[in-house]
C-alpha cells in the first residue's frame, strides 16, 4: 500500500482529468496574473490563498460574461415563452467548480494551476458556500436554475441576497454551536450589481379613496437593490440569471436627504457657498505641506521624492 503524498508532491502531479491544450492553459495563466495585478492589485509577495481564489474566479467569470451577454441577446430577437422562479431560498453552494465543468475549463484551469505553483482544491476550498436558504427548499430551487439552463429554457431565479446564509456549525465540548455565516464578507466574484434598476417596494400602509382614484398611503417603503448571477447551462452556451435583491430599510431618510439637496441646490449662493467651504475643510487635511509636515513630525519620516521605475506594460 502506497503512502499518502505530501502536499509538495501532490502539487508536482499533472491534472489526472484530462489534457489541456497549451494555448487554452497560457491564456488562463495570463489572465490569473492579470487579474492578481489588476482587480485586486497585489502580486505574489502579499497575496494570499484567498487572493489566488479571486484572481481565478474573475478569470473564470471572463469566459461566463460573453456567453451571459450573448445568452440575453438571443433571448430578446427569438422571444421565447420566459419561465420567472421565485422562491425564498436558493442554496447555490459553491460556484467555482460547478462553473469550470459547465464551461468545459476544468481540464485548463487545473493545468494552469498547477504550472503556477498553487493547489486547485485549496483554491476551491476558500470559496464562500451561498447558503442563501434553510437546506431541501433552497437546494431544490439551486437545481431547478442549472437544470433549466442546462436545458436551454429561457429562465430566470428572483430571490433575496441575505447578508447571512445558513448557520455555520462548530461542535464546541461535544455540543453543537451555531454561528452566522456572513458569507459576504470578503465579496462575491460572481454577482453584478444592478443599481440603475433599484426599485422603492412598499409594504402595509391602507387604501384610500380620492376624486383621481384609490391610492396607497401611508406605507413603509425599502429600497431593493439587484444582484444578477450568472448561471451558467452544462456546455451549451446557454448563461441565465438569477437576480437577487439587497434590501435597504433607511429609504425615508434618503428621499428627505436628497430633497434637502435638490432645495439647496436652487438657491446658487447657498450652494456656492457651502461647496468652498467643503473643498476648503478638505484641502487642509490633504494638502502637500500638511501630510509633509505631519509626517517629518508625527512619524518622524521624511517624504521621498525618488521616483520608482515606471512597470513592464508588455
Amino acid at each position: 500500500m502506497s503512502k499518502p503524498l505530501s502536499d509538495h508532491d501532490r502539487k508536482k502531479q499533472i491534472s489526472v482529468r484530462g489534457l489541456a491544450g497549451v494555448e487554452n492553459v497560457a491564456e488562463l495563466k495570463l489572465a490569473f496574473n492579470r487579474h492578481l495585478h489588476f482587480t485586486l492589485v497585489k502580486d505574489r509577495n502579499v497575496a494570499s490563498k484567498r487572493d489566488y481564489y479571486f484572481a481565478l474566479a474573475n478569470t473564470v467569470r471572463d469566459h461566463l460574461v460573453g456567453r451571459w451577454i450573448r445568452t440575453q441577446q438571443y433571448y430578446y430577437e427569438k422571444d421565447p415563452k420566459r419561465v420567472y422562479y421565485i422562491s425564498l431560498e436558493f442554496y447555490m453552494g459553491r460556484t467555482l467548480q460547478n462553473t469550470m465543468v459547465n464551461l468545459a475549463l476544468e481540464n485548463a484551469c487545473d493545468e494552469a494551476v498547477y504550472q503556477l505553483g498553487l493547489d486547485m482544491e485549496e483554491l476551491e476550498d476558500m470559496e464562500e458556500d451561498a447558503g442563501l436558504g434553510n437546506g431541501g427548499l433552497g437546494r431544490l430551487a439551486a437545481c431547478f436554475l442549472d437544470s433549466m439552463a442546462s436545458l436551454g429554457l429561457a429562465a430566470y431565479g428572483y430571490g433575496i441576497r441575505y447578508e447571512f446564509g445558513i448557520f455555520n456549525q462548530k461542535i464546541v465540548n461535544g455540543w453543537q454551536v451555531e454561528e452566522a455565516d456572513d458569507w459576504l464578507r470578503y465579496g462575491n466574484p460572481w454577482e453584478k450589481a444592478r443599481p440603475e434598476y433599484m426599485r422603492p417596494v412598499r409594504f402595509y400602509g391602507r387604501t384610500e379613496h380620492t376624486p383621481d382614484g384609490v391610492k396607497w398611503v401611508d406605507t413603509q417603503v425599502v429600497l431593493a437593490l439587484p444582484y444578477d448571477t450568472p448561471i451558467p447551462g452544462y456546455r451549451n452556451n446557454i448563461v441565465n440569471t438569477m437576480r437577487l435583491f439587497k434590501v435597504f430599510a433607511d429609504y425615508e431618510a434618503y428621499i428627505k436627504c436628497q430633497d434637502k439637496v435638490n432645495e439647496l441646490y436652487k438657491n446658487p449662493k447657498e450652494w456656492t457657498k457651502m461647496v468652498i467651504h467643503n473643498i476648503a475643510g478638505c484641502g487642509k487635511f490633504s494638502s502637500d505641506r500638511t501630510i509633509s509636515q505631519y509626517a517629518r513630525e508625527i512619524w518622524g519620516v521624511e517624504p521621498s521624492l525618488e521616483k520608482i521605475p515606471a512597470p513592464d506594460d508588455r
